[in-house]
């Protein structure tokens, strides 16, 4: 280990072993994504069922969360993230011999729940293989790679069912999988933490995780929930306004490739900076920058004055890829860490869910500026409880934690 940095070989060794299947994973799950409500109206659903069918995923994530860390806490990272895998890949199977909307529900719900396993225990891999000092520089870099799979996903999707069909997409989706877990067998193993003992360990439960770290979830955890809330509303607010200020189809694509393009570009300068400066000075400009973008939004009814407000709200949302996870991972205690990083994720998900609908509940009341100037006003009083609960703990450096990436 250098004493100023992670050396090339040990970066070189976690993007292999921790980076590289987390991508391939992410392409073929961001490949299926757009296509499930099209299976569901193949196969005789309404509009509105196939709508669910993405939501029944999301669904599944949530559920997810709290078994998952349980799962990671019991087998360990590796595995957990191994067995994710190979349940991705059956259900992705299950999707694509699917004979009625139902079953494809409950594959796409499987494989929320698969996706919600993977992400905790990659995430808590990397919060004990990683050095404090870089730890935001890892999370960010996992965030970045989440948001590169889900930019090449759909192109790869598209791609395929030019070439063949829909059901296609499916067979290439379970391949990446499988190559996921394959990649991952080469994961380092964790070493045991000496600090646990095995009775520490056997009188950890989920629910004694969450009832002893309840201050943390309702402080820091609704703040990064209201972080999720704030991004994930871009993605039914760019769309809706675009379509009220008359731009055609292809300008709102354009216009919302053109923000995660900046989103995607920016992950590791805001890993940097947290690990630099601390996290709240990452957390709060990235909220203040939206909050503005979307208070920006109503004043703008030109393709390049939404695509100016867009790349702003890329920019924000792109500095602060990955302080979701690092706040999580930096109140994470020793003992029963992935069983806090599942409530962590839970809690921060229920905001990430919390984005979509109030659009949708604003924008059927009142008009659709009122639902932006409401998302500004939560990026605002978000990023003040961020700046007011995030501060750094004593101790934040673990005792003992060592990267296992030496050698």
């Amino acid at each position: 280990m250098e004493s100023d940095g992670l050396t090339r070989a040990q970066w070189r060794r976690l993007a292999i072993s921790a980076y590289l299947p987390t991508l391939v994973s992410m392409i073929g799950f961001s490949a299926v994504i757009p296509l499930l409500p099209l299976t569901a109206r193949a196969l005789g659903a309404s509009v509105a069922e196939a709508a669910s069918v993405v939501a029944v995923m999301g669904l599944g994530g949530l559920v997810g969360a709290l078994p998952g860390g349980a799962l990671a806490d019991r087998f360990g990272e590796k595995r957990a993230i191994i067995g994710a895998c190979l349940m991705d890949a059956a259900c992705l199977m299950g999707a694509f011999f699917a004979p009625t909307v139902p079953l494809l529900m409950l594959a796409a719900f499987g494989a929320g729940v698969s996706g919600a396993v993977f992400g905790l225990a990659r995430q808590g891999y990397l919060t004990v293989a990683v050095p404090f000092e870089f730890r935001a520089r890892s999370l960010s870099t996992l965030g970045g790679v989440f948001r590169m799979g889900s930019f090449v996903g759909p192109l790869m999707g598209a791609a395929v069912v030019s070439v063949w069909d829909i059901k296609a997409a499916y067979l290439a989706a379970t391949v990446t999988s499988i190559a996921a877990a394959l990649i991952t067998l080469g994961l380092p193993e964790l070493p045991s933490d000496k600090a646990v003992s095995a009775a520490e360990g056997a009188s950890v439960t989920t629910w004694s995780i969450l009832r002893r770290h309840a201050r943390v979830f309702l402080t820091v955890g609704l703040g990064a929930a209201a972080l999720n809330l704030v991004r994930t509303a871009r993605d039914g607010l760019l769309p809706l306004w675009s379509d009220a200020a008359g731009l055609h189809p292809a300008e709102t694509s354009l216009i919302y490739a053109a923000s995660s393009g900046v989103d995607m570009l920016l992950f590791y300068v805001g890993g940097s900076l947290m690990d630099r400066f601390g996290r709240r000075w990452v957390a709060l400009p990235a909220m203040v920058i939206m909050g503005i973008s979307y208070a920006l939004l109503p004043l703008t009814h030109s393709f390049f004055a939404i695509m100016a407000v867009g790349m702003g709200l890329g920019l924000g949302n792109g500095i602060s890829s990955g302080v979701v996870m690092t706040l999580g991972s930096d109140q994470a205690p020793r003992v029963g860490l992935s069983r806090f990083l599942a409530g962590w994720r839970l809690t921060a998900g229920l905001g990430q869910a919390a984005g979509p609908l109030l659009v949708t509940a604003i924008a059927a009341t009142a008009p659709l500026m009122a639902a932006s100037l409401a998302v500004a006003a939560a990026a605002w009083l978000g990023g003040g409880w961020l700046w007011y609960w995030a501060k750094p703990r004593d101790g934040d450096v673990r005792d003992g934690v060592q990267s296992t990436l030496d050698g």
